[in-house]
């Protein structure tokens, strides 16, 4: 990856409506939680566009208000060719999804694609999906979502201040 600072990072999951809106507003909190907020343009979108213009889950609305997180105004739609030049950092968050990316980005984006919790944890896992699942799936998607928000938040914290006094940093 290169060493230039992350200015825009694309969550995606299958539909945009249970895991991927869910890493967007968490990870938009935690960032906003150490005032980097205004430093990183964060978006999701799905590989596939069945629930296109619809709101999240409510499930992951609720899980998220439960932390005092609100994604009930997040629109789900389909990643776009555009995206691949627009976020510097696209983040699937299952190996198929990550898969179904690299297959659509061409060769000069296809470094940008990388699986969220393998880039955030260095552990290459899947956060699972919990669309047929009750509450505790859901919950348990939040914290594996905001584990992994807070690791990539401190890395991206470390690339922004060495790009701030000039140094490169290669920790994302």
């Amino acid at each position: 990856m290169s060493a230039k600072p992350i200015e825009s990072v694309l969550f995606v999951c299958l539909g945009n409506i249970c895991r991927s809106p869910l890493a967007e507003g968490v990870f938009r909190a935690v960032l906003a939680e150490r005032g980097l907020d205004r430093h990183v343009l964060i978006d999701s979108a799905g590989t596939g566009g069945w629930h296109a213009g619809e709101a999240p889950d409510r499930r992951s609305i609720a899980i998220a208000a439960q932390h005092g997180v609100d994604i009930s105004g997040q629109k789900a739609r389909k990643v776009t060719l555009d995206d691949f030049s627009r976020f510097d950092l696209i983040l699937g968050v299952d190996r198929s999804n990550v898969a179904d990316l690299k297959a659509l980005a061409s060769a000069g984006t296809r470094d940008r694609v990388h699986l969220f919790l393998e880039l955030a944890e260095d552990r290459p896992r899947d956060v699972p999906d919990p669309y047929y699942d009750g509450p505790e799936a859901f919950a348990s998607v939040y914290r594996m979502i905001r584990t992994a928000s807070e690791a990539l938040a401190t890395r991206l914290e470390a690339r922004l201040s060495t790009s701030d006094n000039g140094q490169a940093s290669s920790t994302i």
